[in-house]
């Protein structure tokens, strides 16, 4: 890899710093000014909920223009579409999926879905990724895995990687490293007739299930998008495999995940790649593979490219889900704790912040513009991440109780103003209420009838859910980044 692509935790501790500075320099000011200045602090938390309305109003508007480009999707025959392209038949897909620990009926559902597909599945080559400490449940799980579907696909490959190794950090990305340079060695023999830019890299957790037209979708947009090998390609992430068994919290949070990503999909100028998704093996080899060195992989090698093409490479939204767990544990208490690790480590991007800036700080053939979108979009999402569900249900309401005493016409609206602001705030909640049902899979026949009822009513749980898996873990994240307390990579339990 690239020295210009790398990033090693405390090499700028100065905006390894900022964002956790920044989040509790707004959290202790709020308490200080709520008591000092008790109006000034009212004005603000008024001026914080107007700014908060707008950004609900445009994320509901933006979801459902998202929600419509889905549905539209879902009902075309990508297949079909393809065959009239000729240089689809020249496709191949490399599908890597490393795992750690996880029982063979998670690993046989994935590859099921794979087998499922309407692309040729002669097309597919398949990478299971196993890690060292776990070696001896993996080849036992992939013995029998290669009876079932060795035949199936192209390629069945298998890589095993070492612990140990310097410059890592165990997890996804070192693993997803390892695979890569294994795979590239491999190809070059086996499959010599597979070009480098006619094959499509896709990186899944190993619960993912794909839609059935998943890859021919893909291979649509790979061969008819402007300059594909610039592109990563970014579908629906739905964490809907256990939703109707998963605690109201965790649901809520997943739900949460799908709608924001959704949104995000109808402005590609903004996107970047989160869990499962594709891309070029072009850009792959061109950066050297993921960066072995962090937890946040999937974000990074999206930023790796950007740094790599010197800002000349974007994000193609795929208008077609794929479907994951929901985290799970032994017990409800289990599954939240769960919960709340996962989002600390979805939180964890933060540490994108001093790649970035230290790499754009050496490419001067980045425009300003691009970079100060890309530094404000990041240090604003994750700023109003961590502090935006305080504001709006803790701290904003301190200093109404602080001045209730006071007979100041703003002081004495001022509840008004903001319950009717968080009335009309509420759009998101029902919108998102409304979203959920149609996204959920069949009922199972385990779950009774009511469980219907109970995916509608769980939304009053927002506010809490909000702050405790929302605002919690990205101060948990930004303070550990910030004290240089440096996040390990938190494997999710998956179970069937």
């Amino acid at each position: 890899m690239s020295e210009m692509h790398q990033y090693r935790y405390g090499e700028n501790r100065f905006w390894e710093m900022v964002p956790g500075v920044l989040m509790w320099a707004v959290v202790f000011g709020s308490l200080i000014l709520s008591f000092l200045a008790p109006i000034a602090a009212i004005v603000l938390i008024i001026l914080f909920d107007v700014y908060w309305l707008f950004r609900v109003a445009y994320f509901v508007v933006y979801l459902f223009l998202a929600w419509r480009a889905y549905r539209r999707a879902i009902r075309i025959d990508w297949r079909q579409k393809c065959l009239s392209l000729p240089n689809a038949a020249n496709i191949f897909h490399l599908i890597l999926l490393p795992t750690y620990q996880e029982d063979i009926a998670v690993l046989r559902d994935m590859l099921r879905s794979l087998q499922s597909c309407s692309f040729d599945p002669k097309k597919f080559i398949v990478v299971l990724g196993g890690e060292e400490p776990d070696q001896a449940r993996f080849e036992k799980n992939v013995a029998q895995l290669e009876r079932e579907f060795g035949r199936i696909f192209l390629k069945f490959y298998v890589t095993i990687h070492p612990k140990g190794l310097s410059d890592e950090i165990p997890g996804k990305g070192s693993n997803l490293h390892w695979m890569g340079h294994r795979v590239a060695e491999w190809l070059v023999k086996d499959v010599p007739d597979a070009k480098d830019e006619n094959i499509i890299v896709s990186a899944f957790d190993v619960d993912t299930m794909v839609h059935p037209q998943y890859f021919s979708y893909l291979t649509y947009l790979y061969c008819t998008v402007p300059n594909p090998t610039r592109s990563s390609y970014q579908p629906v992430v739905l964490f809907s495999n256990n939703i109707w068994t998963a605690p109201a919290p965790v649901r809520i949070a997943a739900f949460g995940t799908t709608f924001w990503l959704m949104g995000e999909l109808t402005r590609p100028e903004r996107l970047w790649t989160f869990s499962s998704h594709s891309m070029p093996w072009v850009m792959l080899k061109d950066v050297g593979f993921w960066d072995k060195g962090i937890v946040s992989e999937d974000s990074r090698i999206f930023l790796q490219a950007f740094v790599h093409y010197h800002g000349e490479y974007r994000v193609t939204p795929l208008f077609l889900p794929v479907s994951m767990d929901t985290v799970v544990g032994e017990t409800y208490m289990k599954a939240l704790w769960a919960l709340y690790k996962q989002q600390r480590r979805w939180a964890w991007g933060v540490e994108h912040l001093p790649f970035m800036v230290q790499a754009f700080s050496r490419d001067a053939s980045i425009s300003l513009r691009k970079k100060m979108k890309f530094l404000f979009n990041h240090m604003e999402g994750m700023f109003t991440w961590a502090t935006a569900p305080l504001l709006i249900f803790v701290l904003g309401r301190l200093p109404l109780s602080v001045a209730s005493g006071r007979g100041d016409a703003l002081i004495q609206t001022a509840p008004f103003t903001l319950e009717l602001l968080m009335q009309l705030a509420m759009i998101g909640v029902f919108a998102s209420g409304i979203l959920s049902l149609w996204l959920l899979p069949p009922r199972p026949k385990t779950v009774k009838w009511h469980g219907t009822l109970l995916m509608i009513v769980q939304w009053i749980l927002l506010p809490a859910t909000f702050i405790i898996f929302g605002a919690l873990p990205a101060m948990d994240a930004q303070t550990r980044l910030m004290l240089g307390k440096y996040l390990g990579f938190n494997v999710t339990k998956k179970v069937r």
